[in-house]
């Protein structure tokens, strides 16, 4: 469980802080003046001065932040989700500088290494008043890096928070958080309830009757794995109403077996591409399926529900395009 509390509260903030106190999150800085409302750094006027904040992160650690002004995050979603708030950053790692899906609007960010491995001259460096770090590997290493650097940092005498974001509402938490602290409960309507209301009109088109079954594979240069409905992808499918059979199957979470998957024959089959080469992933399942003939006897298959899915929507946390990953699933499904 998550908890925010206020050090010092203005009356006008109380009523939505009353509604926020499960939620945990992360950071501010104050916006430039004269820019589009619209980005995350919009007119100074519209952020509240709320004094320091104190929530536990996910990890349950406890964290107080007042007013940070040089924040670093080593993850791009993270660092993305920081300037929804309203945020600025003096430091990202690097895959926030590489994937376009999380273009910085901040000015003169530096590079502090890569997100599997962070590097903490780098940070320290920067002297940053606040620190933004995954508390999850993202299947890359990345845990127990930023664990030991998160030790190394709060040794300094730095705040650091991390988070793990998997589902939207766990992005819709982390962002609301962020955005108690800067002030921009605007930036919460329109980066968060925005993209879930759009999100609870594709669900609501869901027709009734028997549930599809699906599969999802992510599948790398090295081999291929199954995803249960904890995962991202697995998750927006449960909300689209699919029955994923791994839940019922879950030996193939350690094993991928193509005769298990052709013995289900789901009615759909997901692939997400891992890894930085798509083509290098996709061409190793396709060794691994095309080449025995009863894939081409798999019910999604012939009915062309094999479906390859956009890394950068179902990979990367697409934050507040959230809603266009839901719809790729639901026009898959249902249209």
């Amino acid at each position: 469980m998550t908890i925010i509390s206020r050090r010092i509260v203005p009356a006008a903030l109380a009523a939505s802080l009353a509604a926020s106190m499960l939620l945990a999150g992360c950071s501010t800085s104050q916006p430039e003046a004269g820019t589009d409302a619209s980005a995350p750094q919009a007119e100074a006027g519209q952020a509240s001065q709320a004094g320091p904040v104190t929530f536990t992160d996910d990890t349950g650690a406890e964290v107080t932040v007042d007013d940070p002004q040089r924040v670093v995050a080593c993850m791009g979603s993270f660092a993305s989700i920081w300037e929804l708030a309203g945020g600025s950053l003096v430091g990202a790692s690097d895959d926030a500088f590489t994937l376009s899906d999380y273009d910085l609007k901040s000015a003169d960010v530096q590079k502090v290494g890569d997100f599997a491995n962070p590097n903490l001259e780098a940070i320290i460096a920067l002297e940053p008043d606040f620190v933004i770090m995954t508390s999850g590997s993202g299947g890359r290493g990345g845990e127990s890096s930023q664990t030991d650097l998160k030790a190394a940092l709060e040794a300094s005498g730095i705040p650091v928070a991390a988070f793990q974001v998997t589902t939207f509402e766990d992005y819709l938490r982390m962002l609301k958080t962020c955005t108690d602290i800067t002030g921009r409960a605007d930036l919460y309507e329109q980066n968060g309830e925005a993209t879930k209301a759009r999100i609870g009109d594709i669900v609501a088109k869901v027709p009734a009757g028997e549930a599809p079954t699906a599969l999802v594979l992510t599948t790398y240069s090295g081999g291929t794995r199954v995803q249960a409905s904890s995962t991202m992808t697995g998750a927006m499918l449960a909300d689209l109403g699919v029955r994923n059979l791994v839940d019922e199957n879950k030996s193939l979470l350690k094993d991928f077996s193509l005769e298990s998957i052709i013995e289900l024959n789901p009615d759909f089959i997901f692939v997400v591409p891992m890894g930085n080469d798509d083509a290098a992933a996709m061409k190793a399942l396709e060794d691994q399926t095309a080449a025995n003939p009863a894939w081409s006897t798999l019910s999604a298959v012939q009915n062309g529900n094999y479906v390859t899915l956009d890394p950068h929507l179902f990979q990367y946390k697409p934050n507040e395009r959230w809603d266009q990953s839901y719809q790729v699933l639901y026009d898959a499904l249902y249209a």
